[in-house]
């Protein structure tokens, strides 16, 4: 099965700030702001890196699931790994092994040519987990949660071009490997003592909770075009710390 990584979900209180951060820290231009994630009371901005995407999404209403999600981890961080298979029937075989692990399916959508699924978060444990279809079979080309095909006029590469690991941590780490790679439809590989799942162009750590937030999306690995510029730009924000950790929106960012 290919399944490609092409976008990561941040879940903020303030999305101006955060949008504000990534932008000047990663040199990111902002590529498409989506009407439609208004039904659940949200406002959002996506932000190309390379070929994939950096979303923010932040509350406008109370009472909504991004809130209460903010509520259970106390504040900034990640919220959905969000990757595209080539056929339907690869999502298809998707849905099936979630439910085979009692994995319920949140929110799904048939656009004709263009199908989404998103996996429960309090059954994934960590996050969402959105599987999606396009029928141009391109992750490099048309994206729709960015509008089609417009985004790739906002890339920039000056700083950072992929998002190349996704930490999701827990107090058991080999049990949500476990877990997520079942639903991925690929195998668990050791990383030293941390269990990992690869996807086409990035790959899942399983990470122990150490910052006492709980389970959840808690880190990207970026590779870094300008490493000197980057961290010029992470201080200028004051968002990089004594360890050369980047933290924007409750989340840290580590380089490649």
């Amino acid at each position: 099965m290919s399944i490609y990584l092409r976008q990561i979900c941040l879940v903020a209180r303030d999305l101006a700030p955060v949008q504000a951060d990534l932008q000047s820290v990663f040199s990111l231009e902002a590529a498409y702001h989506d009407d439609a994630v208004a039904k659940w009371g949200l406002e959002n901005v996506l932000l190309p890196i390379g070929t994939q995407f950096l979303e923010v999404v932040a509350p406008t209403q109370p009472g909504t699931a991004a809130g209460r999600y903010l509520d259970r981890r106390g504040g900034d961080g990640g919220y959905m790994v969000i990757t595209q298979v080539p056929t339907r029937d690869e999502q298809d075989a998707a849905r099936d092994r979630a439910a085979a692990r009692d994995v319920r399916v949140a929110y799904s959508a048939d656009r004709g040519d263009w199908n989404i699924m998103q996996l429960h978060p309090r059954d994934l444990k960590a996050g969402f987990f959105e599987i999606d279809w396009d029928i141009e079979a391109d992750p490099n080309g048309r994206w729709m949660p960015a509008g089609g095909h417009d985004w790739k006029d906002a890339i920039s590469t000056q700083t950072i071009d992929a998002i190349t690991s996704v930490a999701l941590q827990s107090d058991d780490p080999a049990a949500l490997a476990d877990l997520w790679a079942h639903v991925a439809g690929v195998p668990v590989v050791m990383d030293g003592p941390t269990p990992t799942v690869a996807l086409a162009n990035a790959t899942l750590s399983f990470i122990p909770d150490t910052d006492g937030r709980g389970p959840g999306l808690s880190g990207l690995t970026v590779r870094a075009t300008d490493i000197d510029r980057l961290h010029q730009q992470a201080d200028a924000r004051n968002c990089r710390g004594a360890d050369g950790t980047i933290t924007v929106c409750g989340t840290r960012f580590q380089t490649t």
